[in-house]
C-alpha cells in the first residue's frame, strides 16, 4: 500500500466522501482528490518529470487542499515530494532547492488531464524529503519512503482510526512532520481532516464547535493559548492529542477544564523516527512520561558509548521505527540512524515498566559549575505558577559556573520575581532555580512552532 493506492481505493469506494475541509475556503472529496491528483503527475511528466525528481511544494496555511492534491499528484508521477514552508525567505528556498537537487516547484495544483497514471511506483522508493526546523543547526532533509508514509494503513473502513468522529480539527503548518501527519490522517483515518487558514484560540474553538469535533491535534503552544483564552468548554472531543513538543502537566490539567470529556493524550516522535512514537494518555501518577511505544516501535536508553542502560537511569532516547527506517538526504551515514534505531537527540529514562521520561534536549542540558541541569524540569516547575502562561529554560554564559540558567516567561499578570522564586524553591533544588527571570511579551519560535531557544540565548 502506498499513499496513491490508498486514496484510489478511497475514491472508488466513496467518491464523494468528504476527506479534507478548509474552513471559510472549501472542502475537498475522495473523488475529487484523486482526479485531481491524477492531473497534477500528469502535468509534472509532461513537464518533463521523471521518477525520483524531486517537487518543491509552498503552500500557505489557506492552500492546504491544493497543497494535498499536489502532494499526491507528486507522489502519482513517481517523483519525490518536498513541502516547504511558505514564510521561508527566497534565499533559504535557493539552498534547500539547491541541496536536494530540486527540478521544479510548486505553489499551486496545476493541470487539467485527470487520466489515470500507470506509472509502477516501488513501496522502497522515496516519497518525500522533510527539511527539519534546524533548531540544533542547519535544516537537515529527512528521506521518507512511500512504505514509511502508509505504514499501518489499510482501505478497509474498520482499520481506519478515530472512528468515534465524524470530524478531526487540527492547525498544524503545511511543511511540518506534525502537518504531514495529518495529511496522512485525511487520507487513511476515518473523520473528515478540518482546518482552518490562522490559528487563534477563539477560532480553534469556534471551528471544534462549529463540526462538533470528536478528535483534536494542538501543539502545547496552541493548548497554553486554549486554556488561557477563557474558552467554554467543548465537549463534543473525546480525543485531545498534543504533539511536536513534550506538554508539561499542569497545562495537561488545565485542557481537562476546556475539553472535560477528551481523553488528553501526548505524542513523542521526531521528523527522523516517524511513524515511530510513543503515546501517553494523560495520568496524574506519571505526570512527566511522554508514555510507552506504540504501533510496533520500541524505545531504549543508551549511554553515550551506545550500553543500553537499565531502568532508572539517564542516557540518550533511541527509538526503533517499526517501518522502514528514515535517513538524511545526502548523508546515509549519519549517526542519527542506526541499525533501525534513530537517535532522538534527547535524554531520558524508563522506569520499571516502560514509560518514557524525558529529561532534557541534550542540547540543552545547562551545565553550570558542578552541575547538570535540566531546563525541562525547570520550565515544568514554572507552568505550575497559576500565572505563568508560557516559559522557556536555557543556559547563558557565566564567569565563574560556565554556564548560568536563565528563564523566559510570558505572564497572565504581573508577579514579582521574589514571589517565583519562594515558588520554585518549594520545587526545585538550589541550584536550579534560575539566576534571571526574564518577562516576555511572546517566546520566539521558529516555523515549526517549536521554542527558539538559540534566539532566547541572545536576548541582551
Amino acid at each position: 500500500m502506498t499513499l496513491p493506492d490508498l486514496l484510489a481505493a478511497r475514491a472508488a469506494a466513496d467518491p464523494d466522501g468528504v476527506a479534507m475541509i478548509v474552513d471559510g475556503v472549501g472542502s475537498l472529496t475522495f473523488g475529487e482528490w484523486h482526479a485531481r491528483a491524477n492531473a497534477a503527475g500528469n502535468h509534472l511528466i509532461d513537464q518533463g518529470i521523471t521518477a525520483g525528481d524531486r517537487v518543491g511544494l509552498i503552500f500557505p496555511a489557506a492552500g492546504w487542499l491544493e497543497y494535498a492534491i499536489a502532494f499526491l499528484g507528486t507522489l502519482r508521477a513517481g517523483a519525490v515530494a518536498v513541502p516547504l514552508s511558505d514564510r521561508l525567505p527566497e534565499a533559504e528556498i535557493g539552498q534547500l532547492s539547491a541541496h536536494c537537487s530540486m527540478r521544479t516547484l510548486l505553489r499551486d495544483a496545476p493541470g487539467d488531464d485527470a487520466r489515470p497514471l500507470d506509472i509502477p511506483i516501488n513501496p522502497a522508493s522515496p516519497a518525500q524529503i522533510l527539511y527539519t526546523s534546524g533548531t540544533t543547526g542547519t535544516a537537515k532533509g529527512v528521506t521518507a519512503s512511500h512504505a514509511n508514509l502508509a505504514y499501518g494503513l489499510r482501505p478497509e473502513p474498520r482499520y481506519r482510526a478515530f472512528r468515534h468522529s465524524r470530524h478531526l480539527v487540527h492547525a498544524f503548518p503545511i511543511g511540518t512532520n506534525a502537518g504531514q501527519m495529518m495529511l496522512v490522517n485525511a487520507l487513511g483515518a476515518h473523520p473528515a481532516v478540518v482546518t482552518l487558514p490562522r490559528f487563534t484560540p477563539g477560532r480553534f474553538a469556534a471551528l471544534i464547535r462549529k463540526y462538533q469535533a470528536g478528535t483534536v491535534f494542538v501543539v502545547p503552544a496552541m493548548a497554553i493559548e486554549l486554556t488561557s483564552a477563557g474558552v467554554e468548554p467543548l465537549e463534543s472531543v473525546l480525543l485531545l492529542g498534543s504533539a511536536a513538543a513534550p506538554l508539561p502537566a499542569a497545562v495537561a490539567t488545565r485542557l481537562g477544564t476546556v475539553f472535560p470529556k477528551a481523553m488528553i493524550t501526548n505524542y513523542y516522535t521526531s521528523t527522523e523516527a516517524a511513524p515511530a512514537q510513543t503515546i501517553m494518555l494523560f495520568d496524574p501518577e506519571r505526570p512527566g512520561s511522554v508514555g510507552r511505544p506504540a504501533s510496533g516501535g520500541g524505545v531504549r536508553i543508551t549511554s553515550a558509548s551506545g550500553t543500553t542502560l537499565p531502568p532508572g537511569e539517564t542516557g540518550e532516547v533511541w527509538m526503533r521505527s517499526p517501518a522502514a527506517p528514515r535517513a538524511y538526504f545526502g548523508d546515509p551515514g549519519s549517526e542519527v540512524f542506526r541499525d533501525g534505531w534513530v537517535r532522538m537527540g534527547d535524554l531520558g529514562y524508563l522506569d520499571e515498566e516502560g514509560f518514557l521520561y524525558l529529561v532534557d534536549r541534550e542540547s540543552d542540558v545547562v551545565k553550570s559549575g558542578a552541575y547538570k541541569i535540566s531546563t525541562l524540569k525547570i520550565e515544568e516547575a514554572l507552568h505550575a505558577h497559576p500565572l505563568v502562561k508560557e516559559a522557556a529554560a536555557f543556559g547563558v554564559p557565566h564567569p565563574v559556573l560556565g554556564t548560568a540558567v536563565v528563564a523566559a516567561l510570558v505572564v497572565r499578570e504581573q508577579v514579582a520575581p521574589e514571589q517565583l522564586r519562594a515558588f520554585l524553591g518549594e520545587r526545585l533544588a538550589g541550584h536550579e532555580i534560575p539566576s534571571r527571570l526574564v518577562t516576555l511579551d511572546a517566546l520566539p519560535r521558529n516555523r515549526g512552532g517549536k521554542v527558539d531557544k538559540r534566539a532566547l540565548r541572545t536576548m541582551p
